[in-house]
């Protein structure tokens, strides 16, 4: 599962592949989270758009007022799921990030770590909406991450991001086939367990 993120000035880094914006500004998170309304790129006629959907899906078909948000959908039953084979098919974003962190279960206790592109590009994670809310599409960790976590966003190539958008295109049968950048990570500080902090130290490597 993925809960947190970093994304710093999203305008300035997308403006290559959006058109347009909608009430996004260039600001600076160091600690993206759930239920936060953070920006994504959706697909319109006269273009791509960067603007801010909260994180967390609650499903239209819910009566539930406790119902609990899905921030992460599975890429490999997602055309299964209720909730989401009709957003895979009709209703794609692209959620822009610098990073995502992880923790790692060690004994009594988790530590947090940060991922990001070995190229130190920005990445472009799959994602679903509906309305004005987003999920994350997550899948199997690649063998180089999964000593951290078992699990992992699914980022395409900015080449690819028009693809996934294209909906005339099988939404999961494209992230399961299309080529992924190559990540790397390392130990970060635990002030990022809480929420409330945004710093650039949170992402800074630590051997502590």
């Amino acid at each position: 599962m993925c809960g947190r993120y970093v994304i710093t000035n999203p305008v300035s880094k997308t403006r290559k592949i959006v058109k347009t914006s909608i009430k996004v500004e260039d600001i600076e998170n160091y600690n993206a989270h759930p239920y936060q309304n953070l920006p994504v790129i959706k697909k319109y006629i006269n273009g791509n758009t960067l603007e801010n959907l909260k994180w967390g899906i609650v499903p239209s078909w819910s009566k539930k007022k406790d119902y609990k948000p899905l921030i992460n959908a599975r890429l490999e039953t997602i055309d299964e799921k209720f909730s989401f084979k009709k957003l895979i098919t009709l209703k794609r974003c692209i959620v822009v990030a610098d990073g995502f962190y992880e923790w790692k279960k060690e004994e009594n206790y988790k530590t947090p770590y940060y991922f990001l592109r070995e190229d130190k590009k920005i990445m472009y994670i799959a994602g679903i909406f509906d309305n004005n809310q987003f999920c994350l599409i997550t899948e199997k960790a690649s063998k180089n991450l999964e000593e951290v976590h078992h699990r992992q966003p699914v980022i395409v190539n900015e080449n690819d991001v028009n693809r996934y958008l294209n909906l005339e295109l099988n939404g999961s049968f494209f992230l399961k086939e299309c080529k992924k950048p190559i990540l790397k990570f390392y130990k970060v500080s635990k002030d990022v367990n809480k929420p409330t902090n945004n710093k650039i130290s949170l992402i800074q490597k630590t051997d502590l």
